[in-house]
């Protein structure tokens, strides 16, 4: 199975709404990076328990973890939870700052240092959205 189909698999799996939310900010997402690398990460470790929800990657950078390793992930991604939407941009250094930046003008969403999490798109501001994404692909 390609990671397209493990895409379409996975928002098609997700209740009617969250569904078509997610299709959309897939959408929206494609739009934005047209020529990104595309991940399916299925929430399992090596040894097949579920440690995640499953996610859904755009884009491409290297992370840097703190005893020197590096590792290649996604930039941005997209995850449904058990109350809606997760968005995350991965690649922002400052921890803060999508909060301070987003935080009151993308509307019910919660904001921490990568994560906005809403539970419907009609609830947020999808241009702000759009602009947060775009921002994590400037880092």
């Amino acid at each position: 199975m390609t990671t397209q189909e493990q895409i379409q698999d996975y928002i098609s799996s997700q209740p009617e709404l969250k569904r078509n939310d997610m299709q959309e900010i897939h959408n929206i997402i494609l739009e934005l990076m047209p020529e990104c690398q595309l991940w399916f990460l299925d929430g399992k470790n090596s040894e097949n328990k579920t440690v995640s929800n499953p996610n859904i990657g755009y884009g491409s950078y290297t992370m840097q973890y703190a005893d020197g390793k590096t590792r290649d992930f996604y930039q941005i991604g997209m995850s449904a939870n058990t109350t809606g939407i997760s968005i995350y941009i991965m690649n922002i250094g400052d921890k803060a700052y999508l909060a301070k930046t987003y935080g009151d003008k993308i509307g019910k969403a919660s904001v921490t240092g990568y994560c906005i999490k809403f539970k419907t798109l009609k609830d947020i501001n999808i241009e702000i959205l759009k602009a947060a994404i775009l921002n994590g692909l400037k880092e």
